[in-house]
C-alpha cells in the first residue's frame, strides 16, 4: 500500500537509528511509532492516530509512541500503553530504557459529561409545532426528512437543532465517528473523542468527490463525516443531479464504496438525511407563486423519484404567524424532546436485539416490516385507500409503515393503529401532489 504524509517521519528516524546501531533496543517490535519530525527534532501532531492505535491493539502491540498533542486521542483505546513524546531524543531514550514516561490516560465518562452542552435548543424556535413533531418522529426512528417551505420560515434553524434531540452517542459510535474525523484531521489539538453527533451542511455546489469522498487516495467525504449524525442538504434541487443520485447507495446500505487507481475503500455513512427546499422556483407557496405549473413540476423534477422515495417524511414549513413570534413563552427544550426520543429508541433496541444491522425503525427490512408492523383490517383498509388515492409507490408504502411504527413507539403502543397510519400519511406531502 502506498504511504503518504508526514506521519512516518518519526518511525523512519527510529529505524535509521536502530539500523546504524546509534540506538540499542529490543522494544521496537513491541511498539507502534507515529509522528512528524520538525528540523529541530521536535515531534509534531499528525492525522489518523485513533485508527492506528486500534490497529496496534488488535495486533497485540504493547504500546504506541505518539506526539503529545495526539496522546488523548490514542489513550481512548483501552489496553494499550500510549506514550507521549516531545522530540526524537526522548523517543529514543524511552525505547532504550534510559527514561520512563507515564502512559497517557483519559476519563471517558468525564469527557462525555463535559462535552454534552449545546448552544442550539428547540426552546428558541417559535411556532412550527407540526414541524417539531415531525422532527421528533424522525429522530425517534432515524428517518430521513425533507422540509418544504419559503425562505425565512426557519428550515435551517430547525434542521440544525435536530442533532440536539438525537440519542447520545454510545462509546462504539463515538469511536467510529472519531476515526473518520481523525483521518481528515478535524480533531482539535488535545481532543480525545467526538462525543456529539456530527452535523454536516455541504453547499449545493459540492462535487461528487466532496460529498462521497475521493481524491487520488480515497478519503472520506461529507456523507461519511456525517456518520452517526445529520447530513443537511439545503436548497436540495440546486444540487447536481449526478451528486444526488450517488447518494442512493449510502442512504440504503449505510456505507459508501469509492474506487480509484490507488485502490478501493469502503467508508461508513449511516446518517440521517435532512433536506430543505423551496416549494416553487421563486420561493413562494404554490398559490402565491408566479411560476407556471410546468415550471413548478420541472423544479420538483430535479429530485428523482427513487431518491424521494428514500426520504420518509415530507414536511410543509409554513411562515410563522406574528402572534407566535411575539409569544414570550418558550417551547419545549431539546432535553425534554430528547427524553421521549431516547425512550422510543430503547423500545427499538429491545425489538431489534440480535439484529446488528437494524439499529432503528428506519433500517427495517421487508421481513422486519412483516414481523413488527402488522395491521388490523380497519387500519389496513385505510392504508390501501391512501395508496390508491395518492398513487403511492411500493417504497412509499414501506416508508409509511416505518414512520407509523415510530409514532406508535413514541406513544408507547404495541400495535399500529389507524391514528398512527393517518399521521404517517400526512407526512408524504409530495406524494399527495399538493404542489401541482
Amino acid at each position: 500500500m502506498k504511504k503518504e504524509g508526514p506521519s512516518f517521519d518519526l518511525p523512519i528516524a527510529m529505524g535509521m537509528l536502530a539500523a546504524s546501531e546509534q540506538m540499542e533496543t529490543d522494544q521496537l517490535d513491541q511498539f507502534v511509532v507515529l509522528g512528524e519530525l520538525a528540523l529541530t527534532g521536535g515531534v509534531r501532531p499528525v492525522k489518523g492516530v485513533l485508527p492506528v492505535a486500534l490497529k496496534a491493539r488488535a495486533d497485540g502491540k504493547n504500546g504506541i509512541l505518539v506526539p503529545v498533542e495526539n496522546a488523548a486521542e490514542a489513550a481512548v483505546v483501552q489496553g494499550l500503553n500510549v506514550i507521549p513524546v516531545q522530540n526524537l531524543r526522548e523517543a529514543a531514550q524511552f525505547l532504550e530504557g534510559e527514561i520512563r514516561i507515564a502512559p497517557a490516560k483519559v476519563d471517558l465518562e468525564q469527557i462525555f459529561a463535559h462535552d454534552q452542552a449545546n448552544e442550539d435548543d428547540f426552546a428558541d424556535v417559535k411556532g412550527q409545532e407540526n414541524v417539531k413533531r415531525a422532527l421528533e418522529i424522525a429522530a425517534a426512528g432515524g428517518h430521513n426528512i425533507l422540509l418544504i417551505g419559503p425562505p425565512g420560515t426557519g428550515k435551517s434553524m430547525l434542521a440544525k437543532r435536530l442533532a440536539t434531540i438525537l440519542p447520545p452517542l454510545t462509546l462504539a459510535e463515538a469511536l467510529e465517528t472519531t476515526k473518520i474525523h481523525s483521518i481528515i484531521g478535524l480533531l482539535k489539538p488535545g481532543q480525545a473523542l467526538v462525543t456529539q453527533r456530527p452535523f454536516r451542511a455541504p453547499h449545493h455546489t459540492a462535487s461528487d468527490a466532496g460529498l462521497l469522498g475521493g481524491n487520488i487516495n480515497p478519503t472520506p467525504g461529507e456523507i461519511s463525516l456525517a456518520h452517526n449524525g445529520v447530513l443537511f442538504l439545503d436548497e436540495l434541487p440546486e444540487f447536481k443531479r449526478s451528486v444526488l443520485e450517488t447518494m442512493r447507495q449510502p442512504l440504503e446500505e449505510g456505507y459508501v464504496t469509492i474506487s480509484r487507481a490507488a485502490g478501493t475503500m469502503t467508508f461508513p455513512s449511516q446518517f440521517m438525511l435532512v433536506a430543505a427546499m423551496n416549494p416553487t422556483p421563486d420561493g413562494k407557496m404554490p398559490h402565491e407563486s408566479k411560476s407556471s405549473p410546468r415550471e413548478i413540476q420541472n423544479y420538483l423534477g430535479r429530485i428523482s423519484g427513487p431518491l424521494l422515495d428514500r426520504i420518509d417524511l415530507h414536511i410543509e414549513v409554513p411562515p410563522v404567524k406574528f402572534r407566535e413570534m411575539a409569544d414570550a413563552k418558550s417551547g419545549e427544550t431539546s432535553a425534554q424532546i430528547r427524553g421521549r426520543v431516547v425512550a422510543a429508541r430503547k423500545i427499538q433496541n429491545e425489538r431489534f436485539a440480535g439484529k446488528p444491522k437494524v439499529s432503528c425503525n428506519a433500517r427495517m427490512g421487508a421481513r422486519d416490516l412483516k414481523s413488527f408492523c402488522e395491521l388490523d383490517a380497519t387500519t389496513s383498509d385505510l392504508l390501501k385507500q391512501a395508496m390508491t388515492e395518492y398513487n403511492l409507490s411500493a417504497r412509499a408504502y414501506d416508508r409509511i409503515l416505518k414512520v407509523a411504527r415510530t409514532i406508535a413507539d413514541l406513544a408507547g403502543a404495541e400495535t399500529i393503529s389507524s391514528d398512527h397510519i393517518s399521521e404517517a400519511i400526512q407526512y408524504r406531502s409530495l406524494d399527495r401532489q399538493l404542489w401541482g
